[in-house]
């Protein structure tokens, strides 16, 4: 485990906690870890090595870059190609590749793609050229969203017509309870992501925990965090009890960020969407409500989508299911890599494989 950003006593906290997860061990179970975030912790700080060898962790789909479909990738692209239009992303959606192509190509070919760290970055981008179109890519888990729906709002008190969000956004409660009933689960319980229960709490997941008799646990991103969501999880399945249960409570509350929510609720309203290498998730996706479509590119921009196709090497989709992890990829470090991805998972700073080629290698 590395000290590089945290102290020797959280070093010494943590190596205790794991004491006790091995003394309570009696099972073997397999417990998923929804984040993205929590799987570069997990093995940039060797967390999975320190635990004992009957806990299997599992990558879900918590990266809401690598889930964002083929079919939203092809859009993205065809509306950044049009004459006249600013496209603005988050960094890492520029090396996700499509079917054939992705937006650092797009942009390497003339079309104006632009980085933001912020919707609002994009709104002032709109301000400053009302000659052009301007269009954010809303990717993101909840954790984003509120900030989203602020653009949209701060756009609209300016009279903006010219700004627009292609919706990408996913939830994440919708995308447990589709892992639980999918053929062939084999997760016995989850951590779930401290960042989006911050905005959105965990009520939403004591249905869940109670329908699927399968323990969640709201759980932070240090070694120490991670060590003590992890404890309480084994905790429950030793001792057959099926809860959600907050080891971050000092972020996460059970009823969440009332604020954000109602801008959430302002603006979004849930939708179906497909998640790449899962499918059609049912009301799992967030979009716009009928007062804030005017906002909506994939309706302002005339798009044709062809026949899509995943590459034949990549097993991404079995990874964001749970199902394979990344070394078990034929083309893992080899035909796929950072520099040359077949699979968003590999280019995403939460993808698992990205984790597993920074960390994994190194072992």
């Amino acid at each position: 485990m590395t000290a590089s950003r945290v102290s020797p006593e959280s070093i010494q906290q943590t190596r205790l906690v794991m004491d006790e997860i091995k003394r309570i061990t009696t099972k073997s179970w397999n417990i998923m870890e929804i984040c993205g975030g929590q799987t570069h912790s997990i093995m940039e700080y060797g967390i999975d090595q320190l635990l004992p060898v009957e806990i299997n962790l599992i990558h879900g789909p918590g990266c809401p870059v690598c889930v964002t479909s083929l079919e939203l990738i092809e859009r993205a692209l065809q509306i950044a190609a049009q004459p006249g239009v600013i496209f603005t992303s988050f960094g890492d959606m520029l090396r996700v590749p499509g079917s054939n192509s992705d937006l650092f190509s797009a942009r390497a070919k003339g079309a104006d793609v632009r980085i933001v760290y912020s919707p609002m970055d994009a709104v002032r981008l709109a301000k400053e050229n009302l000659d052009k179109q301007v269009v954010f890519f809303a990717v993101g888990f909840e954790t984003t969203v509120p900030a989203i729906a602020a653009s949209l709002l701060h756009a609209e008190k300016l009279g903006l017509k010219n700004f627009f969000i292609l919706p990408a956004n996913v939830l994440v409660p919708p995308a447990i309870h589709a892992i639980l009933q999918s053929p062939g689960n084999r997760v016995n319980a989850f951590l779930a992501a401290g960042h989006v229960c911050s905005i959105m709490g965990y009520w939403e997941y004591e249905p869940i925990a109670e329908k699927f008799r399968t323990p969640i646990v709201v759980t932070g991103f240090d070694p120490l965090d991670l060590a003590l969501g992890i404890l309480m999880t084994v905790r429950q399945l030793e001792e057959g009890r099926f809860e959600v249960e907050n080891a971050y409570p000092r972020y996460v509350t059970r009823e969440g960020n009332k604020a954000a929510q109602a801008i959430i609720t302002q603006v979004f309203e849930p939708v179906d969407r497909q998640w790449r290498g899962i499918g059609m998730i049912s009301k799992s996706g967030l979009g716009l409500r009928e007062a804030y479509q005017k906002f909506d590119a994939s309706t302002r921009f005339d798009i044709q989508l062809a026949q899509l196709q995943e590459s034949s090497h990549c097993i991404a989709g079995s990874i964001l299911r749970g199902m394979a992890k990344p070394n078990e990829c034929p083309a893992f470090g080899t035909l796929c890599s950072p520099t040359n991805p077949l699979g968003a998972p590999m280019v995403s700073a939460e993808g698992a494989c990205s984790a597993y080629y920074r960390y994994h290698k190194v072992r």
